[in-house]
């Protein structure tokens, strides 16, 4: 079970108040989390897993936002990512067997935690890119921990692709271990994702087109990291398991589900793979599942020019929910 450590700060402006701590999950790994909250009664929590190589501070602005509309919201760190680890080799790295599971079970040791603290509050979880893939397979696991989920810069089935890199991920763990910084399969994951935004500026344009924000991106020294051959093995094993029809079979049909995309984000294959998932959900017969593309949106769509339209649609739909 995982349980409260110490807190490390807490940043206070006006009523808006940020704590950062850390939580201890089943396996003894400190696991660091923020806290946005307000002096006021709170609607609802909710729960945020970010994406692949980045980390759960760079959802502030987006938190901010939600405590303004009554909201408290916690993220973390995954495993590999952020403070979470422990140094610099150990970005990118997620556990000795099994590192997708593992991180599914973070995600349910923190929300183990946030109702231990916030009896008879409804929470709903937010997951962005590699953080909304963890929230599908929670969602098979552990849907009734949770009152809503809304994923981000998301994919449905993978492509026949991610077969071929998982085996190239095996290979690799055989001859270099676990540890290794793959820069083979970080090339095959996203040395075509800038193909629609020519001329680049920068190896980092699909993400948004806010260059500030794409620029903050590359001067964080813990974000845009080579990942590991076993992140990469145990991420697109993981996948796989999602799109097993026992395991999506598990699925509640009353979960409500929002789904959310730029139409030129090359995670979700422009779109394409944004409906290939909302239509799974419907053949799945899940009562209230919606989708929205933006147009001309990158994979960020948090970090878009536009992004306060997009939390404005976020907003709109919790209202519904809540």
């Amino acid at each position: 079970m995982a349980r409260f450590t110490k807190a490390l700060l807490c940043v206070q402006g006006g009523e808006k108040m940020r704590e950062n701590f850390y939580v201890e999950d089943r396996y003894g790994k400190k696991i660091n989390v923020y806290k946005w909250y307000s002096d006021k009664e709170a609607k609802a929590i909710i729960q945020i897993s970010h994406g692949m190589s980045e980390t759960a501070i760079r959802y502030d602005y987006f938190a901010e936002m939600l405590v303004k509309k009554g909201y408290i919201v916690y993220a973390h760190d995954h495993r590999g990512h952020g403070y979470t680890a422990e140094n610099k080799n150990e970005l990118g790295y997620i556990a000795d067997n099994d590192g997708f599971n593992v991180l599914v079970q973070n995600l349910y040791d923190i929300t183990k935690f946030i109702k231990n603290a916030n009896v008879d509050k409804k929470i709903i979880l937010f997951g962005h890119s590699m953080g909304s893939f963890i929230s599908q397979r929670y969602l098979e696991e552990h849907a009734e921990l949770i009152d809503g989920l809304i994923l981000s810069g998301t994919n449905g089935k993978p492509i026949s692709g991610a077969r071929i890199g998982a085996a190239l991920a095996g290979i690799e763990i055989k001859l270099y271990g676990r540890k290794h910084k793959s820069k083979l399969l970080d090339k095959l994951s996203f040395g075509n994702f800038n193909n629609n935004f020519k001329p680049n500026r920068t190896a980092f344009d699909w993400l948004c087109s806010d260059k500030l924000e794409v620029d903050k991106y590359i001067e964080d020294p813990l974000c845009g990291f080579i990942c590991t051959s076993s992140f990469y093995y145990d991420l697109l094993n993981g996948l796989k398991d999602i799109h097993k029809k026992e395991n999506l079979n598990k699925i509640p049909k009353d979960i409500p589900i929002y789904i959310f995309a730029g139409d030129k984000d090359p995670v979700g294959n422009c779109g394409k793979g944004i409906i290939n998932l909302y239509n799974i959900y419907k053949l799945l017969n899940i009562k209230d599942v919606n989708y929205k593309l933006y147009k001309e949106g990158r994979h960020e769509m948090l970090n878009e020019v536009s992004k306060d339209e997009v939390i404005e649609d976020i907003q709109l739909w919790l209202n519904k929910v809540i």
